[in-house]
């Protein structure tokens, strides 16, 4: 039986809504052989290297998500595509904990196939940044602002990608040009959506994450 990290145990014993939930989540992932580790604040498991699995709860839902599950045949038509902006991951939502205990013959089969895609090696193609559509406002500010431009352009291409699903996100003409226009001095300085001041995202090892965001 793989061994139980203790981060993990402390986050599902601080669960107050889905404890009894992912705690079977759990236990039926490491059933399937994979090691259990606790990354980005939620449990997650791998084999080898690759991150296969995670589980995490939300407010009307607790989920087991796949890295790759965008691979996966979904035979079963259980997958879910969280947003359009999400490439790769899919995830199985479970509102209690009979709906865990009556699929827990194609969870672990997913679990199974997921797997086999790590050991494959299998890849998932992900859109480069010149795929993403640049919104008419963007495109417009570039073209007022040559100094604007010339900064965006020099945005690492995960950046520019931030911008534009955060720009593209915005439903109203209205909308997408003020959120523009915000943060456009954080453009022009070479500052990601999410980094801190400092530059660095506050993900980043070597950023503490005490900056002020600057909005």
């Amino acid at each position: 039986m793989n061994t139980q990290h203790p981060k993990v145990d402390a986050f599902i014993e601080d669960q107050t809504i889905w404890k009894a939930e992912l705690s079977s989540l759990r236990s039926i992932i490491l059933e399937c052989g994979l090691v259990e580790d606790y990354k980005w604040k939620v449990p997650c498991y791998t084999y080898g290297k690759s991150n296969v699995v995670l589980i995490h709860g939300f407010k009307d839902y607790c989920a087991i998500a796949f890295f790759k599950g965008v691979l996966l045949k979904d035979e079963e038509n259980v997958l879910i595509h969280q947003t359009e902006n999400v490439q790769s991951g899919r995830q199985i939502r479970f509102k209690n904990i009979q709906q865990i205990k009556d699929l827990i013959t194609t969870i672990k089969a997913y679990i199974f196939e997921a797997i086999e895609v790590e050991k494959a090696g299998l890849k998932v193609e992900m859109k480069k940044v010149q795929d993403f559509d640049i919104s008419l406002e963007l495109t417009q500010k570039m073209e007022s602002d040559k100094d604007f431009a010339i900064a965006f352009e020099k945005l690492t291409p995960g950046r520019k990608k931030a911008y534009y699903l955060f720009f593209n996100g915005a439903k109203q003409a209205a909308t997408r040009i003020s959120r523009i226009e915000k943060y456009t001095d954080r453009i022009m300085r070479g500052i990601g959506l999410n980094d801190c001041v400092c530059g660095l995202s506050k993900r980043m090892p070597n950023c503490d994450g005490s900056h002020k965001i600057l909005k």
